[in-house]
């Protein structure tokens, strides 16, 4: 096995090897800072890198292969996000003002990974306070998408999304808002799961919002089924996670029998041609392995971008604005911030219960529609983002964005992820279906019946089977 071969081996197949002892956890690790060496400067997908604390912890992985004493995740590489909190660990949010902040506890999720054997060696980048599609910040820079990289990789778990693709590190963690896991996971050819919402406890007050997530992106959706047991369950400090159990599900062994609904644009987006060509060419792999697949009709309008304006402006807008003015309010800190961070700031200031109650029918006009879909199906597919190819330098408070040659609204025109954070107890998994024709990968969504997590992702599992392998020794980034 090759070094590249390292960085890209799954997640089951290195367990394996190290509970053989075929295989050292130091070996992998050392494999994937040689890889970060040799492509992060052309990626920039990493916020902190903590090599010497990180190989301690494979020795010690190495060392409880050893004697018997391997936790579920033992001796895999995680990445972090970097606005998950890791008690002494410096979380930035990608902002200037956060380059020192240390925290002072530690999330539920990364507590949970930690538990499991999980080596946290990297956090990765992030636009600043995660209120962007794409990753650059004033702190980090400009993040870039492994397969092309004059485009952007998505966000807001950008980072994480591009260390996977290029190879840098086995598992990563995500948050999702409007997207901000399935985004980047379609961006980068990888996998991205935005769980039920309260199935992955989170931290007050984000856990409150039912269009807030804590999720897990990997290369295969084996490795992700690994990372979800782990995050997955009641958190005694959330009380949004005191749910009845994600019943067990067995391995879906043919698509025989299974029916999905589609819809392509659901009733407004426009796609670029490349999208709809391969959304199209997935559903007749998925059909020629046995499914039935049907086009379903959703009548979506703009209305769901002003919505998710308002839902994106409560629980996690309201606190950034309340953390800024109780820290941060002055001129200067101003100054410090990104201009699409001011902008988005400004435009969720006016949210109030009037338009929180609008916001409140709005997403029960989507589930109705949802709803009568997913009774007559096993889940439901569209596309994730709707033109891959946007630049890595994006602003979408200044900038124009063009799908299929007509401008759409900038901020959130270009991607079909937030009305599913409306509906938030529906789990969906972000799965690749092709490349546009500069290099980047598209992708599709998969979406569930809520809370039937485990579900989901075992049909996820069996669409994978039969879709093309997207990180073969022939299909990488630089190939």
């Amino acid at each position: 096995m090759t070094l590249e071969d390292l960085c890209y081996a799954s997640a089951l197949d290195l367990l394996t090897a190290f509970r053989n002892r075929e295989l050292s956890p130091v070996e992998v690790l050392e494999a994937q800072i040689a890889r970060r060496e040799a492509v992060n400067d052309e990626v920039n997908a990493l916020a902190f890198t903590f090599d010497e604390q990180a190989l301690a912890a494979a020795k010690a992985a190495e060392h409880a292969y050893a004697h018997g004493e391997a936790r579920a995740l033992e001796g895999l590489s995680c990445a972090i996000k970097d606005e998950t909190y890791i008690e002494g660990q410096v979380t930035t949010n990608g902002s200037l003002l956060l380059r020192d902040a240390v925290a002072t506890s530690t999330d539920p999720a990364a507590a949970r990974l930690i538990a499991a054997g999980a080596i946290i060696h990297q956090r990765t980048c992030t636009p600043e306070f995660s209120v962007a599609a794409y990753t650059w910040s004033r702190l980090w820079g400009v993040t870039r998408n492994p397969w092309a990289t004059a485009f952007t990789p998505g966000g807001s778990t950008g980072g994480g999304a591009a260390a996977l693709a290029a190879g840098m590190t086995t598992l990563s963690n995500g948050t999702d808002l409007g997207g901000s896991i399935r985004i980047p996971a379609s961006q980068c050819g990888i996998v991205g799961f935005k769980p039920s919402h309260g199935r992955v406890p989170e931290i007050f007050p984000y856990n409150l919002d039912p269009c807030c997530h804590h999720g897990v992106m990997a290369r295969h959706v084996a490795d992700l089924a690994l990372m979800y047991e782990v995050v997955a369950g009641p958190h005694a400090n959330d009380i949004a996670s005191q749910l009845p159990g994600d019943a067990h599900s067995a391995p879906i062994e043919s698509l025989d029998g299974v029916k999905f609904g589609y819809s392509l644009d659901m009733g407004f987006y426009e796609l670029d041609p490349c999208v709809r060509d391969n959304a199209l060419e997935t559903l007749r792999r998925l059909e020629d392995a046995g499914a039935e697949v049907v086009e379903m009709t959703m009548q979506l309008g703009d209305w769901v971008i002003e919505m998710a304006r308002i839902q994106q402006g409560l629980v996690a807008g309201a606190e950034l604005r309340k953390n800024l003015r109780e820290h941060h309010d002055t001129p200067a800190h101003t100054e410090a911030l990104c201009d699409y961070t001011r902008w988005h700031l400004a435009h969720t200031s006016d949210v109030g219960p009037e338009q929180l109650s609008w916001a409140n029918e709005c997403a029960h006009r989507i589930w109705q529609q949802l709803s009568a879909i997913l009774a007559h199906v096993d889940a439901f597919i569209c596309p994730t983002v709707a033109n891959p190819e946007i630049a890595a330098d994006f602003d979408y408070s200044r900038d124009q964005c063009l799908v299929n040659g007509k401008e759409v609204d900038a901020n959130k025109g270009w991607f079909l992820t937030y009305p599913f954070n409306a509906v938030g107890r529906c789990p969906v998994m972000a799965m690749p279906t092709g490349f546009s024709p500069r290099g980047v990968p598209t992708g599709m969504q998969l979406v569930g019946t809520p809370y039937s997590d485990r579900a989901l992702i075992a049909l996820a599992a069996a669409c994978e089977r039969v879709l093309p392998a997207w990180f073969g020794t022939d299909r990488r980034p630089w190939q």
